[in-house]
């Protein structure tokens, strides 16, 4: 590792403790040489794949799934940190079903799931990439699935 600052590699860690909802470990680390301190996350890496529509095979990235929930999220009630958190939600679930492959779809539908108890706008926008809709009747039959009975 590096220091952000000047590339200097003789670095010392000043603090650590668990970042419990990022399913990490926070380390606060000062540079030997600028004295410059900046903050690190050490992460479980998942030896999971993820089973693309195409066929092809990728690694799962936590940070991947966390991109794709900012941009559903992004102008939302949902804050970075409930997205962080909900990332790790989802992760934590691969982790204890001790799954080594998923699919998109199955990946997709977990988002899906938890999307939609927290903020319907943050669900459409996810549904309208993950489901690839091809027109607007697909659009408004996602949002008329979302809508309470009582206000149609």
């Amino acid at each position: 590792m590096k220091c952000p600052f000047c590339q200097c590699e003789e670095l010392k860690v000043t603090d650590s403790r668990d970042a419990i909802e990022m399913n990490a470990i926070r380390r606060r680390r000062e540079c030997l040489k600028c004295q410059e301190r900046f903050t690190t996350f050490e992460t479980i890496e998942l030896s999971m794949q993820v089973h693309k529509r195409d066929g092809r095979f990728e690694d799962f990235l936590q940070s991947k799934l966390i991109n794709g929930l900012i941009a559903a999220c992004r102008h939302t009630k949902i804050s970075n940190e409930q997205v962080i958190a909900l990332a790790s939600e989802i992760t934590g679930d691969l982790v204890q079903r001790q799954v080594r492959e998923i699919s998109t779809r199955e990946l997709g539908d977990m988002v899906m799931q938890r999307l939609q108890s927290l903020d319907s706008i943050a669900y459409i926008r996810f549904a309208c990439v993950y489901q690839r809709f091809q027109n607007i009747e697909q659009l408004i039959e996602a949002i008329q699935a979302i809508r309470p009975k009582d206000s149609l």
